[in-house]
């Protein structure tokens, strides 16, 4: 699998970007973790690129402004995974294929699971209490 996050470069001054101090665990989709308190943030409005035409859907997300870390990304963000979360698949014409509720633990069975299905190319995992996008998944 390989996992796409979010550079804090996606957070141009035409997406009503904020520049601000972060309260502490929020999520961060350039280095896949959670937020300490008065980090500098960007907090704007993002479209993952998985869902196209009516599946686009637009939110707020987070990033540092200068990142520090960088993720692994070829493997799940344990940090931003131990709540319940919404795991949406994609088809490649970027139509919304299913969505899932999955449990702190079982990530990697549903994600196996999911692309275990030919017509499924992304996966995007969501918070449960707000919908927001977190990350995005792709075969390796």
């Amino acid at each position: 699998m390989r996992i796409h996050n979010v550079p804090p470069s996606a957070a141009s001054s035409d997406a009503g970007r904020e520049y601000r101090a972060s309260e502490p665990d929020v999520p961060l989709r350039c280095c896949l973790r959670k937020s300490l308190a008065d980090e500098p943030v960007w907090l704007f409005r993002y479209s993952p690129a998985a869902g196209k035409g009516p599946y686009a859907e637009v939110g707020p997300i987070f990033t540092h402004v200068d990142c520090p870390d960088s993720p692994s990304l070829d493997r799940l963000p344990v940090e931003l995974l131990n709540n319940p979360r919404i795991l949406r698949s994609y088809n490649a014409a970027g139509q919304i294929h299913d969505g899932e509720l999955v449990e702190p633990g079982s990530f990697d069975r549903a994600i196996v699971e999911s692309f275990n299905d030919p017509a499924i190319e992304t996966l995007q995992v969501r918070s449960l209490s707000h919908g927001c996008f977190l990350f995005a998944i792709t075969r390796a």
